[in-house]
This record gives structure tokens, sequence and C-alpha cells, in this order.
């Protein structure tokens, strides 16, 4: 009996020990409250574009401040948002910004800045 309560106390402690080694990852990005944002925008009961580009605007200074990264998307989410508002000028601002920080979206962001006026 005192052997399997040893080696139950030795495992316990082990548990312990590895379970305070185990740290939160650092994420990659300032997501801020962009997610909520993007949720916002495609439910019914959203915020006006306005409101949400105001929020989205606070959230980059706070991103930038911070020293973080952008997210992927954000600057896009952004400038489709100025679009909505009839902000032209800032909305193909902010698509050409999304295309230089992620190379990757480029076909899909000169797509917008084609269309998006149609």
């Amino acid at each position: 009996m005192s052997n399997s309560r040893s080696s139950a106390a030795a495992v316990l402690l082990v548990c312990a020990a590895l379970g305070g080694c185990a740290t939160k990852p650092a994420s990659l990005y300032q997501w801020q409250g962009y997610q909520n944002n993007v949720d916002a925008y495609f439910r019914a009961d959203k915020l006006s574009p306005d409101a949400q580009t105001q929020l989205m605007e606070e959230d980059l200074q706070k991103i930038k401040a911070s020293g973080g990264a952008v997210p992927p998307g954000y600057y896009a989410h952004l400038g489709l948002l100025y679009g909505q508002q009839g902000k032209l000028d800032q909305f193909a601002q902010q698509m050409q910004t999304e295309k230089k920080q992620y190379p990757e979206s480029e076909t899909f962001m000169d797509f917008l800045l084609r269309n998006f006026k149609k």
C-alpha cells in the first residue's frame, strides 16, 4: 500500500511540475476586436459601417502602438467598410496596404479593386 501511495504522489508531483512549465504561446498577430467586428459585419444586428470603421481604426492604432502584427484580412475588411461608405480612395488605399503586407492576397485584392466600383 505504501508503494502505491508513493507512486501516486510521484505521478502527481511530475504532473504538477510539467503543468507549471506550460505557457500560453504568444499570438503571431494582435487581433484586438477584429474577429468581433467581422462577426458583427455578417450578423443581422450589425453595427453601421461607420461605427465598425471607427472601432477598427482605434484597434489598428493599438496594434501599431504595441508593435504587434496586423492580422491577414484586417486592411481588406477595413477597406470594404470604407467602400460601403463611398470613400473609394480610402477603400483603394486599404486594399493596396493589404496587398503589400500579404502578397498572397494580391489576386483577390486586385479583383476587389476592379469590381467594387461596379
